[in-house]
């Protein structure tokens, strides 16, 4: 991806456990990523038992039990489900909101001129008979 190579995070597949967890750290480093990550050894065994494939959203309890399971993504798990889980478990999390940027405004107009019509070049003027 562009995006990746302009942000210098291509990494070739890990060999090795170590390589995995040089790029799990680095995430976590450059991303300031607080929450605990797991990492999964080289036999995949958690990638298989938990079939996290395409995609599935777990919660992972203090205990490391699985104390949610959505469905299999992208169409049978619900974000939302997700959040209000962690919500009633430890409490609401409340984002500051975000103030839109100037290219999501729509253009302003002035409130005391109307809009002026577009003139047509005289060469494309119809011609009156």
């Amino acid at each position: 991806m562009k995006s990746n190579l302009k942000e210098d995070i291509c990494y070739a597949q890990p060999k090795t456990l170590e390589q995995r967890l040089a790029i799990a750290n680095d995430f976590t480093k450059r991303f300031n990523f607080p929450l605990p990550f797991g990492v999964d050894d080289m036999s995949n065994a958690a990638n298989d038992a938990y079939a996290a494939w395409p995609e599935r959203l777990y919660i992972i309890d203090e205990s490391a039990r699985i104390a949610y399971r959505g469905g299999m993504g992208p169409f049978h798990y619900d974000t939302k489900e997700v959040r209000a889980w962690l919500a009633a478990r430890y409490g609401e999390v409340k984002h500051p909101e975000g103030k839109p940027s100037d290219k999501d405004k729509p253009p302003e107009k002035p409130a005391d001129k109307p809009a002026a019509k577009p003139e047509l070049p005289k060469s494309d003027a119809p011609k009156s008979s």
